[in-house]
């Protein structure tokens, strides 16, 4: 709760607001049926059971008939009733949704009501509807009831809900600018990536400039590696089904594979994980104590069904590449080891421009693996690991994977919003179920204990943040065209191509812009391709044998000769300047 008293804490308030929202949908669209509405970051959303969908004319009325019923200051009342009570209430209401929500749900059922109007619901709420004060509603969609596509499809209103005017424009001013920035659009627009329907949804085709950037952001995650003491390894896109019932991913992970590819009379399926490739290279020959830590790294491509309502551009796809690794370490060793992995990740996440993070460490969950003992000194590594490197982190009990405490790592773009990137596992399950050990001093065969872990997360999903977070303006390290050579006339594209050599004999990401048009218009285009550097060349540059340089977003065009200007580029290239180089 805030510790203003005239303000509400905000998921109450965005719970109301929901009710709110689905009352007046009621009263607009009789025969409309409620499902669920639940309280989402920054916001809310219902879904709502009705024959059309709902147009933003729609939306406008519903808006309007919500700051009409807040205006009433209806008393916002909480009962508990049986069961029965509940489904007759809800059957004479003609909400066969509610009435499938109450089978599941424990007596008793706690009902909110608002007028007339009722809702099932936990709460909390609100004293009265006239405390709902600021609030829009954003966009519609649709999905399926319960998320499953065999269910029947519902249409979905998003709304935001914030206690002042004014904070309600500022979160409104973001979303414009996150629409502006949303990597889709600056993909196409920036010729980066596309999806084909001709291949299939959730399958990225990374463009000439966007295969470039990724390229530097694989070159830079492998030297690092390397100089951190992994071993790269690389791995097959497709394994034997019965590799996946040893890792027990058909036990708990078979919806999500893409199977049933018959080779030889052989189920094979897509991978849709690294690690029981790296655990096969560490059984390949006999390990001692003093091998260990192994580190295997692989940027390995991954495939994982994800249905089509949740795809989102690279964001959420069906073949990613992880920047995958996993670690072999004894007992004693974890704690260090994973000091060493939160030192890269930082590294890494500062190197592409996020300082700021959220961090939370997952604990033993109802249903798990390997023993108690385990569990308690994998997780003391783990938040030992975290004190020692002086980092804020939040306890997150419960939420750990069935086989082993982690660490999330979730980073701060520019607009505020936490995108979850990186994560440190510890795991007890896959070598025991691979049966895998190390000679340990003693002469007797050992279980080591694994370390999953991953930096960006995916690179799809971290180019996608890359993206929205430089809004496609990426730092000059980043850039897949650092300058662009703009000739004023014909008579100085003989120049503009002896200085395009220079450049790209000092490794300089190089354009050439020729056309017989005018320097403005060329410029302009530069600009909204985003270009580090445009080059303007004229006759005095060329009498000269000087460079016209200008900035993307400046207005000066400073002058200089090519050695300067490429000291000025190597320094800035360098040092992976993320400031605004503007």
């Amino acid at each position: 709760m805030s510790n203003n008293p005239n303000q509400v804490d905000l998921e109450t308030l965005r719970h109301s607001c929901a009710h709110l929202m689905a009352q007046a949908v009621q009263e607009l669209f009789p025969g409309t049926q409620v499902t669920i509405g639940p309280v989402i970051e920054d916001g809310f959303y219902y879904d709502f059971s009705r024959d059309k969908a709902f147009v933003p004319e729609d939306l406008e009325k519903i808006e309007k008939r919500m700051k009409e019923i807040a205006a009433k200051d209806l008393e916002i009342v909480h009962t508990e009733i049986s069961r029965d009570e509940a489904i007759k209430k809800f059957t004479d209401m003609g909400e066969k949704f509610k009435v499938e929500i109450i089978d599941s749900v424990e007596e008793p059922i706690s009902v909110y009501s608002q007028g007339d109007w009722s809702d099932l619901c936990r709460g909390p709420h609100v004293r009265s509807t006239k405390q709902i004060k600021a609030f829009k509603l954003l966009h519609t969609s649709s999905a399926y009831w319960r998320g499953d596509e065999r269910n029947p499809v519902l249409q979905r209103i998003y709304g935001t809900a914030w206690n002042t005017e004014k904070e309600l424009r500022v979160h409104l001013k973001r979303l414009e600018e996150a629409k502006k920035r949303d990597h889709r659009k600056l993909g196409k627009e920036l010729d980066l990536f596309s999806v084909s329907e001709e291949i299939g949804p959730g399958l990225i085709l990374w463009h000439p400039k966007g295969a470039r950037i990724r390229h530097l952001m694989e070159d830079f995650w492998k030297k690092e590696h390397f100089k951190n003491g992994y071993e790269m390894v690389i791995s097959p896109h497709t394994a034997k089904i019965d590799l996946w019932k040893t890792s027990g991913h058909t036990e708990f992970y078979k919806e999500n594979m893409f199977s049933n590819m018959d080779i030889e009379g052989k189920e094979y399926v897509m991978k849709p994980m690294n690690c029981p490739f790296h655990i096969q290279i560490y059984k390949s020959k006999l390990r001692s104590y003093r091998d260990l830590p192994i580190r295997f790294a692989e940027l390995g491509t991954v495939y994982r069904y994800e249905r089509s309502g949740v795809l989102h551009g690279l964001l959420r796809v069906r073949g990613f590449t992880q920047d995958d690794a996993h670690l072999f370490c004894r007992p004693s060793q974890i704690e260090e080891e994973i000091t060493k992995v939160l030192d890269l990740i930082v590294y890494i996440l500062q190197s592409f421009g996020f300082f700021e993070y959220k961090i939370y460490l997952s604990t033993k969950p109802d249903k798990y693996v390997g023993a108690d003992e385990d569990w308690e000194s994998a997780t003391k590594a783990l938040e030992n690991a975290l004190n020692n490197k002086k980092l804020d982190f939040e306890v997150d009990p419960g939420e750990g994977v069935f086989y082993g405490p982690k660490i999330d790592i979730k980073i701060k773009d520019s607009l505020n919003r936490y995108w979850q990137v990186s994560t440190v596992q510890v795991d007890f399950n896959l070598p025991e179920r691979f049966n895998i050990s190390y000679i340990e001093e003693d002469g007797q065969r050992h279980q080591p204990i694994m370390l999953h872990r991953a930096l960006m997360g995916s690179l799809e999903r971290f180019f996608g943040c890359l993206i929205e977070h430089y809004a496609g303006a990426f730092p000059l390290w980043l850039a897949p065209v650092q300058i662009i050579l703009c000739t004023i006339t014909d008579n100085h594209a003989e120049y503009a191509e002896k200085l395009a050599q220079r450049f790209e004999e000092s490794d300089i990401r190089v354009e050439k812009d020729l056309r017989n048009e005018k320097i403005g218009f060329k410029i302009r285009e530069a600009q909204l391709q985003k270009i580090p550097y445009m080059i303007v060349l004229g006759d005095k540059e060329v009498e000269s044998q000087t460079l016209g340089v200008r900035k993307r977003r400046s207005k000066e065009t400073r002058t200089l000769d090519f050695e300067t200007f490429l000291n000025e580029l190597k320094s800035g290239i360098d040092s992976r300047l993320i400031e605004s180089d503007d």
